[in-house]
């Protein structure tokens, strides 16, 4: 990619392989706008200038610092740390190069309007991924206009990285605090009479032949909020024909008055008519088609209309694809309590709880763990409450709003649009919420329906997908989803609950302990999967992971870069007695519990040396490799790119790539390091070089590959070059199970159309 400034691009400048350095945000506007989609202009501050802006200001210490005090658990540690961390950055300078820069552009963006009014919105680099949406998480300032207020807005919008809402929901989603950047779009107003929000699949059942269109009238603010309930149109992606209409009544508009947003009352007359005309939810409809068709993936695409023309203001994927069993849900209706009221069903499930009513974020202390949060509306900060929430129902808002959007994503039933349920419900205890129909009903449910994901099996694929897991509860519930296996099965999990340094057990003559437990949890996933493969990847523990379990300190050294350290093969044959104990537990279970399907993936193997001496320790356990049991190789060290084909001399059935380490170490990057992290990049040529030169390797020698990095479900273009290349299986976390499948799937039709096999 190309760009004549160092610290900013313009959207057309960048596309969606560019998150790294503008973020998910700035990535999807940046390629629809190139993909000829009418985006409003606009240009990205682009992370390294917030990385730098941090290290210029000598910040990275004390915000790591603050970040370690904070209690995830307490509201209140939250906002204060946030506090700090917020005051921290805005009262810190940004360095003239850059100011001029922001402010030279500004003007371009204005045209004959020297100062236009824009929209500052971040786009994290964590943000708009298929696997987490990040909805709202940081600040949005419209209506910006003047540059002294633009470049306050800037530093106002960095700080909100660290805003006490999006901290909580980073930790969540196991994201690091500390690596997260954050680049900022820059984009003309919009003065939108209609606006909304459309999802190319029915968000709630996640029906694929629906287009789902939410409108309103001005901007787009309320609907996001929930603040109003909006019209619904549902229109046959195929046929384009409009196969439903809700209208709903709207009471209030939000309108730019100035530099200001304006609440303003409207008629009821025109508040209930139709919001958009026929020809526009066609227009719209169409333009979500070919959006979804560019990208290969449902989006969740937000627009506006000024001037009878519809704008993108901006797509993502969406993050949820669960589906209940409809009719069984249904029929639990029929045999519930006494019907309260109904709303908008948003997210699907049954669920029971104390009806727990606030009126605002304020008050998110009374949400407890299985609680039903009844709210006027929900909106970021809500977030730590719905997390404790077993169910969520609000007055406002249709399925496109806050509460429906992270409802569906934290998996819990959600109502939307009651329109009276804080009144109806503030004097009830315990409720049953059905998210599936929209009905609430008076007492609880005893036997709870969890969502369970659609299995399509209609989809085949010559490409295997594999899942990667770790904990064992979870394994009878993926196990039911349209895949091949497990292509990565990490011990660390099982080790980590285990709790005690392997050695100390050793010593205190409790090492059955070990097997025991280790074996139990490595069965429950063989017997889910079976006759299924199960790759379970060896341990690989760093130095400074192991020190964590009891007893650990004194049996770690103490390592300046633990990634680089003792650990993987080597620690095996160092430390022969530890692996014997996990070679035990998978010949109990391949021959006690007998269940065949368990493999053995042998990590961060820097030699071929290493891989000859490993080999000999786990064939003289009686392991030998077999058409029943499989040996792979964990390839993520530049030496196993290099010498591959010795490797695979000295006896290997499979490989598969572990892009995270291996594209570090051959950037010779850190990821988990803030002011490296946006140097991290799966799609660069020498990585891409890597990945291509393994796969042919493996397929010269006979044997299978496989990459189980989260690059896969990152990168579409990765796929289809891996795809076509002819690898044997890609691995991928459960939440992205269907959708690589499909994605597959359309790039192998593409590659038999073309004339291959």
């Amino acid at each position: 990619m190309a760009h004549s400034a160092p610290n900013l691009v313009w959207f057309r400048q960048v596309d969606k392989e560019d998150i790294a350095l503008v973020g998910g945000k700035g990535a999807n506007l940046g390629e629809i706008t190139r993909a000829g989609f009418n985006v409003p202009p606009g240009f990205i501050i682009i992370s390294k200038a917030y990385f730098n802006f941090v290290k210029d200001n000598s910040l990275e210490l004390k915000i790591k610092h603050l970040l370690s005090t904070v209690n995830l658990k307490n509201q209140k540690s939250l906002e204060q740390v946030s506090l700090h961390i917020k005051t921290l950055i805005i009262n810190s300078k940004i360095s003239e190069e850059l100011a001029l820069e922001i402010v030279n552009n500004y003007r371009k963006l204005g045209g004959a309007i020297n100062e236009p009014l824009v929209a500052v919105r971040s786009s994290a680099t964590a943000e708009d991924l298929k696997t987490a949406s990040f909805a709202g998480q940081q600040e949005t300032f419209l209506n910006v206009k003047g540059d002294s207020v633009l470049i306050e807005k800037v530093k106002e919008a960095w700080a909100s990285l660290y805003d006490a809402r999006a901290i909580f929901y980073r930790h969540e989603q196991r994201f690091d605090n500390k690596i997260i950047g954050i680049a900022l779009v820059v984009q003309k107003m919009i003065e939108s009479e209609k606006s909304g929000v459309m999802f190319t699949i029915d968000p709630l059942s996640n029906d694929k032949r629906k287009i789902v269109i939410e409108a309103i009238l001005g901007l787009g603010e309320m609907i996001v909020q929930g603040e109003e309930k909006p019209d619904r149109y549902e229109v046959d992606k195929e046929s384009f024909s409009i196969i439903s209409k809700n209208i709903s009544t709207q009471k209030f508009l939000l309108s730019k008055k100035g530099t200001e947003n304006k609440k303003i009352k409207i008629s009821s007359t025109k508040g209930s008519a139709q919001k958009l005309s026929e020809k526009e939810i066609l227009e719209l409809a169409r333009v979500g088609k070919d959006i979804e068709k560019h990208y290969y993936f449902p989006q969740d695409i937000e627009w506006a209309i000024e001037g009878n023309k519809v704008y993108i203001v901006q797509t993502r994927s969406v993050t949820t694809t669960k589906i209940v069993n409809k009719s069984n849900i249904e029929n639990t209706s029929k045999t519930l309590g006494k019907l309260l009221l109904k709303g908008d069903p948003a997210s699907p499930g049954i669920s029971s709880g104390l009806a727990k009513v606030i009126k605002s974020s304020k008050e998110m202390d009374k949400i407890l763990n299985g609680d039903v949060l009844v709210a006027p509306q929900t909106n970021p900060d809500y977030v730590p409450a719905m997390k404790r929430a077993s169910a969520i129902v609000t007055d406002s808002g249709g399925r496109t709003s806050h509460a429906a959007i992270v409802s569906r994503e934290l998996g819990i039933p959600a109502i939307v649009g009651t329109e009276n349920a804080t009144t109806v419900l503030k004097n009830e205890k315990i409720i049953t919420v059905n998210g599936s129909t929209g009905e609430v009903f008076k007492g609880g449910f005893v036997k709870s329906i969890i969502p369970q994901e659609q299995i399509d099996t209609d989809i085949k694929t010559a490409t295997k997908v594999y899942v990667n897991l770790a904990e064992p509860e979870a394994a009878e519930r993926v196990a039911q989803r349209n895949v091949d296996g497990v292509g990565l099965l990490r011990a660390e999990f099982m080790m980590a609950e285990i709790g005690i340094h392997p050695k100390k057990l050793i010593k205190d003559g409790k090492a059955d302990l070990f097997v025991d437990k280790l074996s139990e949890g490595l069965t429950k996933f063989c017997k889910a999967f079976n006759p299924r493969p199960i790759i379970y990847r060896t341990s690989d523990f760093k130095t400074n992971e192991y020190r964590n379990l009891t007893g650990g300190k004194d049996y770690e050294p103490l390592e300046e870069n633990p990634m680089l350290g003792f650990r993987g093969v080597y620690r095996y044959i160092q430390d022969e007695e530890v692996f014997k104990l996990e070679l035990k537990a998978i010949k109990r279970v391949r021959e006690k519990e007998g269940f065949k399907n368990l493999w053995i993936m042998l990590p961060f193997v820097r030699t071929v040396e290493e891989l000859v001496k490993v080999k000999k320790i786990i064939n003289d356990f009686g392991l030998e490799r077999s058409p029943h049991f499989k040996l792979w190789m964990m390839v993520e060290i530049p030496s196993n790119v290099i010498m591959l084909e010795q490797f695979i001399d000295v006896g290997i059935d499979g490989i598969s790539i572990g892009s995270n380490d291996l594209t570090m170490l051959i950037l010779g990057t850190d990821r988990d390091n803030s002011e490296l992290a946006h140097e991290f990049n799966e799609m660069n040529p020498a990585v891409l070089w890597a990945f291509e030169h393994v796969v042919r390797t493996a397929n010269k020698k006979g044997i299978t590959s496989s990459m189980c990095g989260q690059a896969v479900s990152t990168y579409s273009e990765l796929t289809k070059r891996l795809v076509k290349l002819g690898v044997t299986s890609v691995s991928v976390s459960p939440d992205a199970i269907e959708n690589t499948r499909k994605l597959i799937m359309h790039f192998e039709k593409e590659h038999l159309r073309n004339g291959k096999n």
